[in-house]
């Protein structure tokens, strides 16, 4: 781990190993909900992350990585339902307690729960550290602008 820090000091600060060439914000219009934006981060132009959650959380705001619901199969047809699901959404079969675990993911440390997995999420805490720090900063230059006017186009009852 330390040989990983130490390919990425430069004049004594830690680098990233990819930069955040660009951060895009998408405001949510319902400022009374946790949910504040969704973000789209590109690193070094060339690999793109949709879908990153900005969250007002109880110690301030924070993002969440892109993540999908975990699935189980069904011991009766084999169709792939989400987690915690009842019934099977092919065969309608009933599912057992067993197959709805309550915790399908554990995180590190936390102690939460979740039926999530992250589709793409910073293996370190220093990237996770930066990745915040750009999107937060993007969110809070977006926030200032307002959110983009929406285009009215004219219709066409002449057709």
């Amino acid at each position: 781990m330390q040989d990983y820090f130490d390919k990425h000091l430069v004049r004594g600060k830690w680098r990233p190993a990819m930069d955040i060439t660009e951060v895009r914000i998408f405001l949510k219009d319902s400022p009374d909900k946790k949910l504040k934006a969704y973000a789209t981060a590109t690193f070094d132009n060339a690999f793109v992350v949709r879908n990153i959650k900005v969250i007002e959380g109880g110690a301030g705001l924070f993002i969440a990585m892109p993540s999908r619901k975990l699935k189980t199969a069904c011991p009766k047809c084999g169709f792939r339902n989400e987690a915690r699901s009842k019934y099977c959404n092919q065969c309608a079969a009933q599912l057992s307690a067993v197959l709805r675990p309550t915790a399908a993911v554990e995180h590190e440390g936390a102690g939460a729960q979740s039926e999530h997995r992250d589709i793409a999420h910073p293996i370190t805490q220093a990237f996770r550290d930066y990745l915040q720090k750009k999107v937060l900063e993007a969110y809070e230059a977006e926030k200032i602008k307002g959110p983009a006017p929406v285009l009215k186009t004219s219709s066409n009852s002449e057709f």
